[in-house]
């Protein structure tokens, strides 16, 4: 899912425990249910969240809430996971799948070359200091001035329609 080139969201509605967090945390964005729960609890069994969810969780809310969730088996609900940014959204229960559509309809009207784009650039930012990232964007924003989705994109703008993207 971290590699996947469109945009993937999370619909947690109930228990995210271990992998379940893990297949989460590999999405571009997650949307709890009020009553959802979630934890790391690999180590009270030995193991270690071994799909990521060591690196992925302290990427997501920074190092002190990652070493509480997985190395003392913190479980958050969903308000305290909003609050920390694991999750980007809490909606009431049964409307996950809902709100997890309605933002994949959002990215639907984005250009997907330019999603794809974005994409990349921000989880270099995981991995690589700013400074070496910013030529890159320059770089990629370039290839994409001349394609015909940004045409297609000003476009659609002036003429106030939905844009018809054609560099998929």
């Amino acid at each position: 899912l971290t590699n996947f080139r469109g945009v993937s969201v999370a619909a947690i509605n109930g228990y995210a425990m271990g992998g379940g967090l893990e297949v989460a945390l590999a999405c571009d964005v997650r949307i709890a249910e009020e009553q959802a729960q979630m934890a790391l609890p690999e180590a009270k069994v030995g193991l270690l969240p071994c799909a990521g969810g060591t690196q992925n969780l302290a990427w997501l809310v920074g190092e002190g809430w990652a070493k509480r969730m997985i190395l003392c088996g913190e479980r958050l609900n969903a308000d305290k996971a909003l609050q920390i940014g694991l999750v980007e959204e809490v909606v009431p229960h049964g409307e996950s799948f809902a709100a997890a559509l309605k933002l994949a309809n959002q990215v639907s009207e984005q250009s997907p070359s330019s999603v794809a784009a974005c994409k990349t650039l921000i989880q270099k930012g995981r991995h690589q200091p700013m400074a070496s990232v910013l030529p890159l964007e320059r770089e990629l924003f370039v290839g994409l001035f001349d394609t015909q989705d940004q045409q297609e994109g000003v476009n659609a703008f002036l003429e106030k329609r939905r844009a018809n993207w054609v560099n998929g």
